[in-house]
């Protein structure tokens, strides 16, 4: 099972990576980044390239699609809060673009 961050943890990690901010979900703390696309199909072709991303992690995000954007949250839901499994799916998640 993952660990939660720290508070100082998860800032340090969010330095490292670009437009990610800290967020509520729910009753605990998550990251989030809206990316910008060209068009609906775009966006939904984004969306599935994440899907297969999140499945190889096992590890799935919130992931809304409000043309033309794509907003994607993570959360590590038996941990309680942000853990290293959201910061190593939001890299990869950022290579997609």
């Amino acid at each position: 099972m993952a660990e939660k961050l720290s508070d100082q943890q998860v800032a340090e990690c969010l330095s490292e990576l670009n437009g990610w901010t800290l967020t509520r979900a729910g009753q605990s703390n998550a990251i989030t980044k809206t990316f910008d696309q060209a068009g609906f199909l775009a966006g939904l072709g984004f969306v599935t390239r994440i899907a297969v991303l999140a499945e190889q992690a096992d590890h799935h995000p919130d992931v809304l699609l409000t043309y033309p954007r794509v907003c994607v949250t993570l959360t590590t839901h038996d941990a309680g809060g942000v853990s290293q499994k959201d910061f190593s799916l939001a890299a990869q998640i950022d290579t997609l673009t």
